[in-house]
């Protein structure tokens, strides 16, 4: 079960029409908009294997939080986008009853908005840190409980018996074809999609797709792993030049790790948590910071060693809720140019320009307007306040000194120091957060990470968080709609395509695959062979978004030369072999 409880001015409600085949009947008056002042609101979506204890932690939760912002008055609210895993409509329904019933037992002012039923709504949200809230029950029994009086009571608003779903459920496990089918190919609804929506562009690319198996984690296609790939190469080549040592740490790790880091404390309802019994609680890592410092720790430093820039892209897990989840734009498994720079506090300003000269270096590339944003202290955070004010100072004195823009979000700080995020402007205007350079006075004291200065002594080391893509996923996403799918050269899974103008050049047109794949190794070239008109082989050349379209006919046999169309442009005529290998190859070594 997951809910989401706000704490709110009003909520008006109102059903329009049925959502389900069999919703709870109404009466007239539920049929009326209703207006509920100072109420706490429970979003609430009822999941597969929920049970009576699932209620009690509910119950228990909605009281805790009616208490702490003093709200008498109680909404529950069927929200089924919170999860991808619901349960059946009889048992949910049931289950709010129960929930309904109890709530009013404890003295509270209990409305339930109809159940089955699309809904308007209008709410206003109190500003209060306590009014946005999230939680989620789990329990290890699959089996779901039943009260009798409850079941009657729907059995009187639906007019059918509640299914018995254990029993179904069962069913299902042993018949594997209905098991899968609940875990299939995510089909995407491009109704609501814009042309250049990267879901639709990954589609057609055939880059990624999406699997009820693992919602939220994208499966890359081998187009999509192409791109992938040359991303990661591209940042390797230019981290290696500026002297980053890369590392690789471990998946998985023990809670312990995270008491340490703080982030248990701060960050565990986004972190996937197994409880492995005797050997202790485990952890999908979230974030590389805790292992970098355990790296650095592992050996004696000295003021020789720093800078010490550890660089990784290693697979990241973040519970993110099921009705945030946005395609590439907001996973659950992601890979990220991570890297943290540990240096003397001296280096600070000197390593935050090194990072700004590599953050010009790849969004130009790119041709991406990018701009700074400045966060300040969050109302959690580690450390002392004196130390903190020190930090946002020196940052807003390297932040002038760079010259680009900047805006500064008070209060948008990670837990343990001030961040630099870098904010990216589509081709829609729209705006992204993507990298981000974190300074962080906190981890290395709380790790007891030491390095000895130039007269021996013991001092800590800062570290600098920072990441210039960001998300890879996110990035790719970004760029496919910013790029309306036309990647450039070096990126595009497919940089080249030949085609023949009719069967009888086919004979001339492998040959000259052949020669250019001898002349530029890895040159992704493909062929369109097909017996078809040329038309049909351009448009769909055009649709996959290939750079050059190669063309060979009677007029190219008998001169040896190619009709070569690029991208968006007319085809040209006449092309001598030599030249366009000279040309390609330039293109790509400067990644143009």
């Amino acid at each position: 079960m997951r809910i989401i409880t706000l704490h709110c001015d009003y909520i008006k409600f109102k059903p329009l029409k049925k959502a389900i085949k069999a919703p709870e009947e109404l009466s007239d008056s539920d049929k009326q908009q209703k207006e509920i002042k100072e109420p706490l609101v429970i979003l609430t979506a009822v999941e597969k294997g929920d049970n009576e204890k699932t209620i009690k932690e509910l119950i228990e939760a909605i009281k805790k939080t009616a208490s702490e912002v003093k709200a008498k008055n109680i909404v529950l609210y069927p929200y089924a986008h919170l999860s991808s895993n619901l349960s059946d409509p009889t048992t949910a329904l049931e289950y709010l009853v129960e929930a309904e019933h109890t709530l009013k037992k404890e003295g509270f002012n209990v409305i339930r908005a109809p159940f089955g039923y699309y809904k308007e709504f209008e709410l206003k949200v109190k500003g209060h840190p306590l009014s946005e809230l999230s939680k989620e029950f789990r329990t290890e029994s699959a089996e779901p409980g039943r009260l009798k009086d409850v079941k009657e009571e729907i059995k009187a608003k639906t007019g059918k018996a509640a299914p018995n779903t254990l029993k179904e459920e069962k069913q299902e496990l042993m018949d594997p074809s209905k098991l899968y089918n609940k875990i299939s190919q995510v089909k995407l609804d491009t109704s609501k999609l814009k042309e250049n929506d990267h879901r639709i562009i990954g589609q057609k690319l055939g880059l990624f797709m999406f699997n009820e198996s693992s919602p939220g984690c994208p499966y890359w296609l081998p187009n999509g792993v192409l791109v992938y790939n040359e991303l990661i190469k591209f940042w390797r080549e230019e981290h290696d030049k500026a002297g980053y040592k890369e590392t690789m740490t471990p998946l998985v790790n023990k809670k312990e790790l995270y008491d340490v880091s703080g982030h248990w404390h701060h960050y565990k309802e986004n972190m996937f948590v197994s409880d492995m019994g005797e050997d202790g609680t485990y952890c999908l890592k979230p974030m590389n910071c805790p292992n970098a410092m355990i790296i650095f720790k592992s050996q004696t430093r000295s003021y020789k060693d720093l800078p010490l820039r550890l660089s990784d892209t290693d697979r990241l897990h973040r519970y993110e809720l099921s009705g945030v989840l946005n395609g590439l734009l907001r996973v659950r498994s992601f890979q990220q140019d991570d890297s943290h720079n540990f240096i003397s506090e001296e280096m600070i300003g000197n390593e935050y320009e090194e990072i700004f000269k590599i953050c010009e270096k790849f969004y130009s590339i790119f041709e991406l307007e990018y701009s700074f944003r400045l966060g300040t202290r969050p109302e959690k955070f580690l450390g002392d306040p004196i130390t903190w004010d020190n930090a946002e100072k020196t940052l807003k004195e390297i932040l002038k000194k760079s010259g680009k823009k900047f805006a500064v979000a008070d209060g948008d700080g990670a837990f343990y120091g001030p961040k630099v995020d870098i904010l990216m402007k589509d081709s829609l205007n729209r705006e992204w957060q993507m990298g981000t350079i974190q300074l962080d006075f906190q981890l290395p004291q709380r790790f007891g990470l030491k390095y000895a200065d130039k007269d021996g002594k013991d001092k800590v080391p800062v570290v600098i968080h920072r990441v210039i893509y960001g998300s890879l996923e996110r990035f790719i996403g970004i760029l496919l709609e910013h790029t309306n799918g036309a990647l450039p050269l070096w990126l595009s899974p497919v940089q080249a395509r030949i085609i023949d103008f009719t069967d009888r050049n086919t004979s001339s047109a492998e040959k000259i695959a052949d020669e250019l794949k001898k002349a530029i190794p890895n040159l992704r070239l493909d062929t369109d062979f097909r017996s078809t008109t040329v038309n049909d082989k351009v448009r769909d050349a055009e649709i996959l978004r290939i750079p050059y379209l190669i063309t060979i006919g009677d007029k190219e046999e008998k001169s040896s030369t190619l009709a070569v169309r690029e991208r968006g442009s007319k085809p040209k005529f006449g092309v001598k072999m030599q030249d366009f290998i000279k040309e390609i190859k330039e293109k790509i070594e400067k990644r143009e």
